[in-house]
């Protein structure tokens, strides 16, 4: 197997994923990951976030970790020969208010990654950009559209469940001239 200063984010994310797996400690990806993930990485994140699945104590996050190298720092699980660290935002897994349905699964060389849809993805990203404004995070939305095919119904469904169609209605140009 490659050494862990050798793996790509999608890798790496594979070998945690499925070693926690393993462990019954079942995650999803979320987040920035994601979209590296999805762009092929055109935006590079460093931040693997992992939702549990079923809520784990975090003595156990830490034991199943360590076993692959990794230490916690603060709220970060960090590994000597890696700049990409592990993070556990709080569960449950969610976009906006709605629980997450549609689990994609990749396969890597390190193993089964299970993680976000690319229409969710783009939601989690557009949810960034609907309630604080994060520019950069639509941005990201825009280039999992570009590269991906999405559900702009979808999207267009979610947003207004969020209360956020008027916003959509502004970006929904820019989604479709980038989506396939």
């Amino acid at each position: 197997m490659k050494s862990i200063k050798s793996m790509s984010l999608g890798e790496l994310a594979a070998l945690v994923s499925t070693h926690l797996d393993s462990k019954g400690i079942p995650c999803v990806l979320s987040g920035g990951a994601c979209v590296t993930i999805y762009t092929q990485n055109r935006y590079l994140s460093y931040d693997l976030d992992f939702i549990e699945r079923v809520s784990t104590a975090r003595k156990e996050l830490r034991k199943a970790l360590a076993e692959l190298g990794f230490y916690e720092e603060h709220r970060y699980f960090k590994h000597h020969e890696t700049e990409f660290f592990v993070e556990f935002p709080a569960d449950p897994l969610s976009v906006g208010s709605e629980p997450v349905k549609d689990i994609k699964k990749l396969s890597f060389e390190t193993g089964i990654l299970f993680l976000l849809s690319p229409t969710d993805c783009v939601k989690d990203r557009l949810a960034a950009y609907y309630f604080w404004n994060d520019q950069q995070a639509l941005e990201q939305a825009k280039l999992v559209a570009k590269n991906q095919p999405v559900d702009l119904d979808e999207i267009r469904r979610w947003s207004e469940v969020e209360d956020q169609l008027d916003k959509f209605k502004e970006i929904k140009r820019d989604l479709e001239v980038v989506s396939r």
